[in-house]
């Protein structure tokens, strides 16, 4: 499963991240941003594939704007 990150700018566009990406960055990062573009459903898989390895998920939208359209998703892994 493929998810896309979030933009570091406004005009860039998100990059793809696999879930062995993440796993394998475990030891160094917790906390991922992605792009609201991703799939809910996609997103509960995700969140679902790590509590099932052990570890505690917790995701919530964080807005960044005014816009209705202006937040990402911010998950820590722990």
């Amino acid at each position: 499963m493929e998810l896309k990150l979030a933009k570091t700018t406004l005009t860039s566009k998100p990059k793809k991240i696999t879930i062995e990406d993440i796993e394998n960055k475990l030891d160094k990062e917790r906390f991922f941003y992605f792009d609201r573009e991703n799939e809910h459903k996609d997103l509960n898989a995700f969140i679902e594939h790590f509590e099932n390895k052990g570890y505690s998920v917790y995701m919530k939208e964080a807005k960044y704007g005014l816009g209705d359209l202006d937040y990402i998703y911010e998950v820590h892994i722990l």
